[in-house]
């Protein structure tokens, strides 16, 4: 992944990192010195992360059942709780501490008391306790980014009247992208990027996307990885990354951009 190193000094551009759950634990030392790469060279970074396997963990210990229902976790009354405590007690401490390990400034972030962003019911029928985002406050990231830290976001939040959600994270990363009009969101996961057919893309727009969800080519957890990629393309983000944690993957743009 590469991006241009001249920018203006008063006008930095900014990178929203979504991290998967399942990188979480074994993140190469090379992953951190990218992100210095980057902010030496000015940029500023917000990271947005999930916890499945740790959601995961904590659910089979406690004898709950769990699935996927058009690529999003269904997420029940008596697992919310858990999942909850995963992301935002034990997988966002646990990946603040790595940055802070590597010098890297950062704080630790929910959207539970509506300070990062708002969120309600997405479908209560179809998905049960998970939001979306309805309003995100980017003068309140933009504040940590001007005081040089990178903000640390799990994707979980809270009706106004305090219910828990549980928020899909791309979803989560792609809104936080548009609000602060970053120049690139980066999708970290434990793939190469969309792989059609065992090749790996390197470069891809939406027309082949939407083509590939018709034909079954893209399936399962990729489906509101691409889709949300699409939507921030729509909505004006320059360049969608779907990559692994050495930042090799594929880039999405529309037909034509090249930056």
């Amino acid at each position: 992944m590469t991006m241009s190193k001249s920018m203006p000094h008063t006008d930095p551009k900014k990178l929203v990192i979504k991290l998967g759950g399942s990188m979480l634990a074994g993140l190469h030392s090379s992953f951190f010195d990218s992100l210095k790469k980057y902010l030496s060279e000015g940029y500023q970074i917000v990271i947005v992360h999930g916890g499945g396997p740790m959601i995961n963990e904590e659910l089979e210990k406690n004898n709950i059942a769990y699935k996927t229902v058009n690529g999003i976790r269904y997420t029940s009354k008596e697992a919310v709780g858990i999942v909850q405590n995963a992301l935002v007690e034990k997988v966002n401490p646990f990946l603040t501490n790595q940055l802070l390990s590597a010098n890297i400034q950062t704080v630790g972030l929910n959207g539970m008391d509506g300070s990062i962003f708002e969120s309600d019911f997405l479908d209560e029928h179809v998905y049960g306790y998970v939001g979306k985002i309805q309003k995100v406050h980017d003068e309140k990231i933009q504040s940590y980014l001007h005081s040089g830290q990178i903000p640390v976001i799990a994707c979980f939040g809270a009706t106004s009247d305090g219910i828990p959600l549980n928020i899909n994270g791309d979803t989560v990363a792609s809104d936080i992208a548009l609000a602060i009009k970053a120049e690139a969101l980066v999708l970290v996961t434990d793939t190469n990027g969309i792989k059609i057919q065992g090749e790996v893309k390197e470069e891809v727009n939406p027309e082949e996307i939407n083509d590939w969800i018709n034909s079954e080519d893209i399936f399962g957890g990729m489906i509101p990885k691409v889709k949300a990629a699409v939507e921030c393309l729509e909505s004006g983000i320059p360049e969608i990354h779907i990559v692994n944690q050495y930042f090799e993957g594929t880039k999405i743009a529309k037909e034509g951009v090249r930056l």
